[in-house]
Formats: structure tokens, C-alpha cells, sequence
């Protein structure tokens, strides 16, 4: 029986893997890798590909668009967590890559669960990842929290009243998925007067990395789905 293993791959830089997570992705027989689809390819496996083998690792690529339509997306986690049980029964060592942590908002974690459910005989290992939000506040040279100041991590596309709360409440706050929803929280910002304190990280750890502070040149303009917002009080 194969071990299916949950790689972080961190934000973008290669360097920022962990020595285990290289060494893993090196050994595994199978690499399984998400994507968007259309034209955007996986990121993950960009990270990646100078540690792959294409001549003795098989590369596989599963498609999981961007929307929170469970019916549509349901259907695809399961024929990949079939596929990946059907990879380990065989005796391959399966390595799931996901940017980041496998553990924090990762495409993973849904896949994880139909494993547990379906196929509990087959074993699941963790490799953590550096997360974007480490990567960004290093960036910033911010530091995310001090002594015994408040951290709070949510994704931008949540309802307005909780990400006012959390502002309010939080010394600091990270807002994940921002590219779409930055117009919307730039108003609350301005409206509880922080937008002085925030910073605006894209494509952190890749030649496109960007750190930005002046949130008002963000305002209206298409923002990058890799990008991240730090708020601190």
C-alpha cells in the first residue's frame, strides 16, 4: 500500500520549501497537482518543477474551477481522491502539492475528508508549507503580532459585518482573497480610519512580488488572485 502525502509548497519561491517537502515530492511515484483550469496552470507544480522527474514520476494535473458551487466542484474532489486511493492501493506513494499549507484554506482538505470517509485504510501524511502569510509579512517587514496582540485570519469574501467586527476586535488581521473584495473592505478601512495601517502583498516569493502600502492607488483597478492584505492596528 502507497502513503498519499499533503505537500505545502509555500507562496512561490522554491527556496522556501522545507527539506522534507523537497525530499518527498523527489521520491513520491505520483504527483498530483490542483489548477484552476483554462489557461491559468497550476502554480503549485511551477514551484515544483525542478525537483520533478517526468521520466519516472507521474504528473497529473486535476482541475478544480473557481467557484463555491458544491455541485460542481464535489464531483471533481471525488474523482481525485479516487484516483489518489487508486494510485495507493497499487503501492505508489501519492504527493498532493498545494501552495502554501496543506492545512490553511488549501484545495486539499475537501479531498482529505472523502479519503478519510472512503478510504480509511490508506495512510495521509502532512507536510506543512511556509504560508503566504508568513511569506507577505516578512515581505512588509511586519510583524505580525507582538507580546500578547490578537491575530485573525479571514478571507475577504466574507460578509461585511464580520470583517468590521474583526477589525475592531483584532490587533491584527489578515484578509485572504482580496483581489475581488479590496473596493469593499478599502471602504471599511477608511471608515474605521486603518488604511494607513494596512499593506497589500501580491505574488509573494515570485519575480512578480509586489508590496504595496498606499491603498488608495489599489482602488478600481483588477487585482491579482494571489494576493493578500495586512491590516495592523
Amino acid at each position: 500500500m502507497g502513503k498519499v502525502f499533503a505537500v505545502g509548497v509555500g507562496p512561490g519561491d522554491p527556496e522556501l520549501l522545507t527539506r522534507k517537502a523537497e525530499r518527498v515530492i523527489r521520491e513520491a511515484a505520483v504527483i498530483v497537482a490542483p489548477s484552476a483550469g483554462g489557461d491559468d496552470a497550476s502554480y503549485a507544480l511551477s514551484i515544483v518543477q525542478q525537483f520533478l522527474d517526468p521520466k519516472r514520476q507521474e504528473i497529473v494535473v486535476h482541475t478544480f474551477p473557481m467557484t463555491r458551487d458544491q455541485e460542481v466542484l464535489n464531483p471533481l474532489r471525488l474523482q481525485a481522491a479516487r484516483e489518489i486511493a487508486g494510485h495507493a492501493a497499487a503501492g505508489r506513494d501519492v504527493a498532493f502539492i498545494t501552495i502554501g499549507d496543506p492545512l490553511l484554506y488549501s484545495t486539499f482538505q475537501p479531498i482529505f475528508r472523502i479519503l478519510g470517509e472512503e478510504f480509511p485504510h490508506i495512510a495521509v501524511e502532512f507536510v506543512p508549507g511556509i504560508s503566504s502569510i508568513s511569506a507577505a509579512a516578512s515581505a512588509a517587514s511586519l510583524p505580525l503580532a507582538l507580546a500578547d496582540e490578537s491575530v485573525a485570519i479571514l478571507p475577504a469574501t466574507t460578509d461585511e459585518a464580520k470583517i468590521l467586527k474583526t477589525l475592531m476586535e483584532f490587533d491584527t488581521v489578515v484578509l485572504l482573497k482580496i483581489s475581488r473584495a479590496f473596493d469593499r473592505v478599502y471602504e471599511m478601512l477608511l471608515r474605521l480610519k486603518l488604511d494607513d495601517k494596512a499593506v497589500f502583498v501580491r505574488r509573494v516569493g515570485s519575480a512578480d512580488e509586489e508590496v504595496i502600502f498606499d491603498m488608495r492607488s489599489l482602488v478600481g483597478k483588477k487585482l491579482d488572485y494571489l494576493s493578500l492584505l495586512i491590516v495592523k492596528k
